[in-house]
């Protein structure tokens, strides 16, 4: 069996080339991704120009401005970063099925038995370059036995190991620690010295030779190990800035001080712990489109197409055991316009007939102006369904039972009427896990949530209205007054029945609830009105009387 040969290539300026694409901007003006995080804005990436204006990743933006005046800045755009690294992982498959991502910026592949169908390593190399350069990307690629070797040296290839200390840095280190570390030179220990490959587009990417991961590693500086920051600090402090340094060392002694990271982290790099490269599965796509001889523009016509099209989707939704959740409905002028509506379903379905007056409601917003020339229909949210199985005779009521407890009715009413005003405006009640009144009911979409069942019923009865406390003025004193101000207006007490004592959830600080216990009373007052009152015992606010809530 073939030695196995992992290939990574590193976009070192991935975001900040995204967005010079998209955007089709000149290549010498200077560009920064700028990245916000906990209110403070830094430069996730930038490009070539900015670079050379001394521009680097992580400056806040402040001192990029102050370092480059005429520097261009434009928001980080995390999901289109992920679907560009998606789509050049569908161009890297060119190479091998075995295709990986690792984001931010990389792809890993595997080459085990691929790399001679381009003539060789070094030429698989030239054509990853030339593939860049076309499309206008900086790549760094690295070839060893190892993923963690490859990732190595796609990123550090050519670099040494500095200090980070001012002075003389070597009088500095701890002299035991350099005792123990390995003075002869790489290529020494590990036969001859890893090869260096000039690409057409002026790059350099390192390949070890089989066998030669020692070699090729030992130099590079610790970082290259895919470790945290501190313990590079750490280890750098001790004068272990070489891979070849701590290779050396015994290896007991690095888990003890360092944690079992290291260690793998080494035996990954190494090839002594496996590392395997599992390529992404590609998302199943669920569209269907329909391209026209001649340009249409009535609703008729657009209708027969959903009705050509909708049947095709729906099947192959079926076969994926899928349901559409949400579609994308786009219609492509003769003007290189696109018109595009989205439905949405109250429940998962791919039945076409439930499916099409939904549509039909929405194909009115589409403006068709000198006539269209293609529609499409995608599934662009599915949610599984489980299918049903046949029942005989003896389970045929609980089927039907079954069957009237989905509700397809009101899940149909809820998507028209979502088609309409929007299923986040379609709301129902459902039972809340709290003691206090204002949580024992929540408030959830009707389109992502099943009707209650089983309502608690409260040993005392709840009003139908509730609002935040109102002050009341009454005498502070826990006994119900038989007079009190409220609103602005007088009130007498007739009735009352009461008290019932609600404690507040100590583990959680709520503000409208620092008044401590609560004594409720539900009152009924000269004017007919039942009303629910309290008096707060003052835990840490002031005590008093107050209403929240009104019964019917």
């Amino acid at each position: 069996m073939p030695n196995r040969r992992i290939l990574s290539l590193w976009f070192p300026r991935l975001g900040a080339e995204r967005v010079q694409r998209a955007h089709r901007l000149a290549g010498d003006e200077p560009l920064a991704v700028v990245d916000e995080r906990a209110n403070s804005q830094s430069v996730s990436s930038v490009n070539g120009a900015a670079l050379a204006a001394g521009v680097r990743v992580g400056q806040p933006v402040r001192d990029a401005h102050a370092i480059c005046a005429h520097l261009r800045t434009k928001a980080r755009n995390t999901p289109a970063e992920a679907a560009f690294l998606a789509a050049l992982r569908r161009w890297a498959g060119k190479f091998s099925p075995w295709v990986a991502d690792e984001r931010p910026d990389g792809l890993v592949i595997d080459l085990t038995g691929c790399a001679h169908l381009f003539g060789g390593e070094a030429e698989l190399l030239a054509v990853v370059e030339a593939d860049c350069a076309d499309l206008g990307l900086t790549v760094q690629a690295g070839i060893a036995d190892t993923l963690g070797a490859a990732w190595a040296l796609a990123r550090f290839a050519g670099q040494g190991a500095v200090s980070d200390r001012s002075g003389d840095a070597i009088d500095q280190e701890a002299r035991a620690t350099r005792a123990r570390a390995g003075k002869r030179r790489h290529w020494t220990k590990g036969g001859a010295a890893p090869q260096l490959v000039a690409t057409p587009g002026g790059a350099t990417a390192r390949i070890a030779a089989p066998g030669q991961t020692y070699g090729a590693l030992a130099p590079l500086p610790v970082a290259a190990l895919r470790l945290e920051g501190d313990v590079v600090a750490q280890l750098g402090r001790l004068g272990l800035r070489r891979i070849g340094d701590l290779l050396g060392q015994p290896r007991a002694a690095l888990a003890r001080r360092y944690g079992r990271g290291l260690v793998d982290r080494l035996d990954q790099a190494m090839g002594q712990a496996p590392e395997p490269v599992s390529p992404a599965r590609l998302p199943d796509l669920f569209a269907a489109r329909m391209s026209f001889p001649e340009p249409i523009g009535l609703l008729d016509d657009m209708l027969a197409a959903v009705d050509r099209i909708l049947p095709r989707l729906c099947a192959r939704l079926a076969e994926k055991g899928r349901g559409a959740r949400t579609l994308r409905i786009e219609a492509f002028r003769t003007d290189q316009r696109a018109e595009v509506v989205v439905v949405g379903l109250a429940r998962p379905s791919h039945d076409p007939d439930r499916i099409r007056p939904l549509i039909e409601m929405k194909l009115d917003q589409i403006d068709a102006g000198f006539g269209l020339d293609l529609l499409r229909i995608e599934a662009v949210q599915t949610e599984p369904i489980h299918d049903r199985a046949v029942v005989g005779h003896l389970g045929a009521g609980q089927a039907v039972r079954d069957r009237l407890a989905a509700n397809t009715e009101l899940d149909d009413l809820i998507a028209r009427l979502g088609a309409r005003v929007g299923l986040e405006a379609i709301t129902r009640r459902h039972p809340g896990a709290g003691h206090i009144p204002e949580k024992a009911a929540q408030v959830l979409a009707a389109a992502w949530s099943d009707p209650a069942r089983d309502w608690p019923a409260p040993r005392n009865p709840r009003p139908l209205l509730l609002w935040r406390p109102e002050v009341v003025q009454a005498p502070d004193f826990p006994a119900l007054p038989q007079e009190f101000r409220w609103r602005g207006r007088a009130w007498a007490v007739r009735g009352a029945q009461g008290p019932e004592r609600i404690a507040p959830e100590w583990w959680l600080d709520d503000p409208e609830w620092r008044s401590g216990v609560r004594d409720y009373w539900v009152v009924t007052t000269d004017r007919g009105d039942r009303l629910w009152l309290f008096y707060g015992h003052g835990a840490e606010m002031s005590s008093g009387w107050f209403c929240q809530g009104s019964f019917a």
